[in-house]
């Protein structure tokens, strides 16, 4: 089988824009590249060790067009990008997921907030804040690609992986917010990755385990996603970032059979029909992670490799056996399945975006240390205070419970909950609480046995005078739901207890908890567990602060008559 490449890229238009001496290079560049070595660049894999010495003889042997590191420390990553750019002949795009700001490349990176909390907000000054901050953090340890921002649509409340990760339920809010995080992020001289093609956020299914759909019409598809990819395509996104998501309506327009469908990655009537030729975008196509079971189990690994390649994908994301992967490009290639032009026109692709940024220009391509000064600086942990501030979302207080203060409610039973929960977390909402003037009680659910089975209600209003419940329960790949999980001996960590003591529940991390608390009086959205959402929390509690922030999704879930008899 050989797939025709439909549209060949054009340099000088959006998002490259590039000059003749530009374009020169890039040719040049590419007649320079041996088959093998065009057949490396179409790898950004994911970075393991960084060390230099290994560095140095890794980057020597696959020599990739792309690297992404996951957190590291600052002068460690730092090093490893120097490093990595020292031993390359072709300038690298280096890669992070920063969705949240620098913190995706940075251990010590500041944590600005999830773009569900900025969306809360409903101002696009704080999406651009988040692109500034990630990019400014980036740059200053080498980093130039963000696969960020998210623009899928919080549709399904039960989808365990977009959730926080997006900007809401809204298109036209997630639209909004999705143009701002570019120019913020533009401001470093880098690029961003919209993902995750053709959508995420109909499904209630994880990608990273099987194949999940979008199962919009395409009339529907083209008012909501299509309206957002279009617009930010017009705008200047230097790459697209594929999920292994399929998207049935536009396949079966086109004549595949269901049968036949496949994800976005595998499918050239997404790719090409859709992506490039509707939507017109001419720049950079990359895969979501390889490694993950919906791509693995689509076809073939030997096949689905070069397959990806052929449908229009440019770049292949993260390896399963990075020899094994590169040899089956290699046979794809041989047997006619990648074409020569096809493989051409994803390394100039690659090459092209490179020289857009200018990194081809650059005498200096990982700043010196001194430029680590730019993380987690007092101007960035400030911008996270005020999102915090803007962004704290009051769902309900039947009761009338708030402000909570030391006067009223002295002492506080406080019960994290989330399997993930961060132990860090609980212990700064604590203390701060206990700053305030409070007597804090934190539960320990370990000790939550059978010989608690005989816990006295009575002693409990005795002993407290306010229940706090605070969830962690955070989105995260191959976790097939984000629901609240009681202790499994009757409950004993749930708030049964809530029409007896006063009782507030907390999520700072899925705004859709009260589909498994709906009868808590008082119900607050705080999106992020970060140290400025903590510590603006609980002015927000002790009514120091009013609440701002606008639901971006339903926390009634798809408005739940029932949860609102609660109301």
């Amino acid at each position: 089988m050989m797939l025709k490449t439909k549209q060949l890229v054009d340099l000088r238009s959006k998002p490259y824009h590039l000059q003749e001496q530009d374009m020169q290079w890039v040719e040049d560049t590419l007649e320079k590249m041996s088959t093998e070595e065009k057949i490396c660049h179409l790898f950004a894999p994911l970075g393991s060790n960084p060390d230099p010495d290994f560095l140095k003889n890794w980057v020597d042997k696959y020599k990739p067009g792309a690297v992404m590191f996951r957190p590291l420390p600052g002068k460690i990553i730092q090093s490893a990008h120097r490093v990595l750019q020292d031993a390359s002949h072709i300038p690298l795009l280096l890669a992070a997921n920063l969705e949240d700001g620098g913190n995706g490349l940075v251990e010590e990176g500041t944590y600005y907030g999830k773009p569900l909390q900025v969306a809360a907000t409903d101002d696009e000054q704080s999406a651009y804040t988040l692109g500034a901050i990630a990019g400014k953090e980036a740059a200053a340890v080498g980093g130039n690609w963000a696969f960020a921002p998210i623009v899928d649509i919080d549709h399904n409340w039960r989808n365990p992986i977009t959730n926080v990760r997006t900007f809401g339920s809204d298109y036209e809010r997630v639209l909004r917010m999705g143009k701002a995080y570019k120019k913020g992020f533009d401001l470093s001289g880098g690029a961003v990755s919209i993902k995750h093609f053709p959508g995420d956020g109909m499904d209630e299914r994880d990608q990273h385990l099987h194949v999940t759909y979008n199962t919009l019409s395409v009339d529907e598809w083209m008012d909501s996603y299509g309206k957002i990819y279009r617009e930010l395509i017009e705008e200047g996104v230097h790459s697209v970032m594929v999920g292994h998501i399929a998207f049935p309506a536009y396949s079966r327009k086109k004549g595949v059979p269901d049968k036949q469908l496949k994800s976005a990655t595998l499918s050239p009537e997404l790719l090409q029909d859709l992506l490039r030729e509707e939507l017109g975008f001419n720049g950079l196509i990359i895969t979501d992670a390889t490694p993950m079971v919906a791509f693995a189990t689509d076809e073939k690994r030997q096949h689905a490799i070069p397959l990806a390649v052929a449908a229009g994908c440019d770049m292949i994301l993260f390896t399963r056996h990075y020899d094994e992967d590169i040899e089956s490009m290699r046979q794809g290639l041989q047997s006619g399945l990648v074409t020569e032009e096809r493989l051409d026109d994803a390394v100039r692709r690659i090459l092209g975006v490179k020289a857009s940024l200018g990194l081809h220009k650059k005498e200096v391509l990982v700043p010196d240390v001194t430029a680590l000064n730019n993380i987690h600086c007092h101007e960035h942990v400030q911008a996270a205070k005020d999102l915090a501030d803007n962004s704290i979302t009051l769902v309900r207080d039947r009761e009338n419970l708030l402000p909570v203060t030391s006067q009223k409610y002295k002492s506080i039973y406080l019960m994290p909950l989330g399997v993930t929960s961060d132990e860090s977390v609980i212990k700064q909402l604590a203390r701060t609480l206990e700053q305030s003037g409070f007597t804090v009680s934190v539960q320990d659910t370990r000790r939550f046995s059978g010989e608690k089975a005989g816990q006295s209600l009575q002693g409990l209003k005795k002993e407290f005078d306010l229940a706090l419940f605070v969830a962690l329960e955070r989105t995260k790949s191959n976790r097939t739901h984000v629901r609240l999980n009681w202790n499994p001996f009757i409950a004993l960590d749930s708030p049964w207890f809530s029409t007896d003591i006063p009782t507030v529940f907390i999520s700072l991390a899925n705004p859709y908890h009260l589909i498994d608390v709906p009868f808590v009086s008082t119900f607050i959205n705080a999106y992020s567990d970060n140290e400025a959402t903590i510590n603006v929390l609980v002015d927000k509690l002790t009514g120091k602060s009013d609440f701002k922030g606008i639901s971006p999704s339903d926390p009634y879930c798809g408005d739940r008559w029932d949860l609102h008899l609660y109301d």
